[in-house]
């Protein structure tokens, strides 16, 4: 999303292609493109709900709390999204809803989280780069979250987030009010993720699965850095230096990259919970 200036010129594809290695072989495999919104729409109902699976496999569900939205491909002022009150387990393509930037269902019979609305449709309208948002209270990213301070490049997985993410530090309740979800908008800027104070994790990318990736990456990050932190007590953590982190970030935290490392957990949850297609 925001890559550092002085990051390798290389697509996020040709940096992972040479990570990969040199050998002759099949190429990486791309993003599917689409010659109608019919099917665009379809894959992307799919890509979500299989991630609101993985989500609910992984604990990041609590309640009623949380929600993954992605853009329509034919009609980009809605996007769809969870209904209100189901849980992420029992999310299916089917059950999607739609709604429009002002908070009104389109398509389907449910209501929407009000949250929801409040966060992504704010979002959705300051980012027309962004297709997918990914906002739930998982464990790790809320306790790390309380800490106010974004997380420190102390792993080379954490180099996906070297100066692309954001802390808002203005909570103010639970978001219900658009004045705070355009806050929060303002406060991600042309980032991919924010750690939102007092509250959790928030990630966008150019993909459902870019976005889905990249909050499963954050959360784990938040989980090492709070292990590491413990662990170091007093001490100092070994940080990554600038050059470093600019050239893992070129590899690990390209949007292609985000894509890519979600195709094999998507794979996974399409074989153990092939029910979320219905």
């Amino acid at each position: 999303m925001n890559a550092p200036q002085a990051v390798l010129q290389k697509s996020g594809m040709e940096a992972c292609q040479d990570h990969v290695g040199t050998n002759p072989g099949p190429s990486l495999p791309q993003p599917p493109t689409f010659d109608n919104p019919v099917d665009a729409r379809l894959h992307l109902k799919q890509r979500l709900a299989g991630a609101f699976r993985l989500f609910s496999k992984m604990g990041f569900d609590e309640g009623v709390a949380g929600h993954i939205t992605a853009r329509d491909p034919e009609f980009p002022d809605t996007f769809w999204v969870n209904p209100f009150g189901v849980h992420f387990s029992q999310i299916t393509v089917s059950n999607l809803i739609r709604v429009d930037h002002h908070g009104n269902v389109i398509e389907g019979s449910q209501p929407v989280n009000a949250a929801a609305f409040a966060i992504h449709s704010q979002i959705h309208m300051e980012r027309p780069d962004v297709i997918a948002a990914a906002h739930t209270h998982s464990p790790y990213g809320r306790a790390w979250s309380t800490i106010g301070r974004p997380l420190g490049i102390i792993t080379q997985d954490s180099c996906a987030f070297y100066k692309d993410h954001a802390v808002y530090d203005d909570f103010g309740g639970v978001v219900v009010e658009l004045d705070e979800g355009k806050r929060v908008a303002k406060a991600l800027g042309p980032m991919k993720a924010a750690i939102l104070q007092n509250h959790g994790l928030l990630t966008v990318g150019d993909t459902v699965d870019a976005a889905a990736w990249w909050y499963i990456a954050m959360e784990r990050c938040c989980q090492v850095q709070l292990l590491a932190e413990a662990a170091a007590k007093d001490k100092d953590l070994i940080t990554i230096s600038d050059a470093a982190a600019t050239q893992a970030y070129s590899i690990v935290g390209s949007a292609f990259a985000g894509w890519f490392q979600f195709q094999p957990l998507y794979a996974r949850i399409l074989k153990e919970q092939p029910d979320f297609l219905n």
